[in-house]
């Protein structure tokens, strides 16, 4: 696979106008992007949409969580607009993860195309230790994902967001074909900014991501395209 189909650049931004200026500045350097729930609010459907005539692929970044009968009939809805990966949190449970699997595939059958990838978030990025123990779980954070990307495989998902530090865990357990996405990723010469649990490029692909997020390093580079080129080099290095 193509570094480039691996790599997933975050458009957080507020507007349309933003996200889109970002994405001509960048143009065939990167194509995959991530509308997370800022910009999702902000623009609307029209920015998927947007990205989806530029021939781009899309990680619709919502992290829904409710009762099962609502988020099936949500995700339905968002199939489609044609994103490529969507997301739910694991926490919302295996009835919840399991009929919104369902909904989505059933809505992409009626629409005639291929269904888009479902995963589940485990335990955000920034979360830490200091954060995670108010929280009361029984296990720590490491062990939690395990627990959680088990959880989502068995409910028929085709992976989790992760951060990298937990990926060669989740390979090991779930299989090849599980897919990994991966945030909290921050090259060597980039700030962690308010990311915890982070990894390189390499460290991230060395571990078994599938698919790595990154956004500040490359959205607030001064020389941007040259900033996906040192990530797609680091990537491509530890192939």
């Amino acid at each position: 696979m193509d570094a480039r189909d691996r790599l997933i650049c975050a458009l957080d931004f507020p507007t349309f106008d933003r996200a889109k200026a970002l994405v001509e500045e960048l143009g065939d350097a990167v194509t995959f992007y991530k509308v997370g729930m800022e910009l999702f609010y902000g623009a609307g459907p029209d920015i998927i949409r947007y990205l989806k005539k530029k021939d781009k692929k899309v990680f619709l970044d919502l992290k829904l969580q409710d009762i099962p009968n609502t988020v099936a009939h949500s995700l339905a809805v968002l199939t489609r607009l044609g994103a490529d990966i969507m997301n739910v949190h694991a926490v919302g449970g295996p009835k919840m993860m399991a009929e919104g699997m369902k909904a989505v595939q059933e809505a992409a059958v009626e629409l005639g195309r291929p269904a888009p990838k479902l995963i589940a978030v485990t335990v955000l990025t920034s979360m830490d230790e200091a954060q995670w123990k108010p929280l009361n779980y029984a296990k720590p954070i490491g062990e939690e994902v395990l627990d959680l990307a088990a959880l989502t495989k068995e409910s028929g998902l085709d992976g989790v967001v992760a951060s990298p530090r937990e990926a060669a865990g989740i390979r090991k357990q779930c299989g090849k074909d599980f897919l990994i996405v991966t945030p909290g990723v921050r090259p060597a010469w980039a700030a962690s900014n308010d990311q915890s649990r982070i990894a390189t490029p390499a460290a991230a692909i060395g571990n078994g991501s599938t698919h790595l997020v990154v956004g500040r390093p490359i959205t607030q580079a001064d020389n941007k395209q040259e900033a996906v080129r040192k990530i797609l080099e680091e990537m491509e290095g530890a192939f």
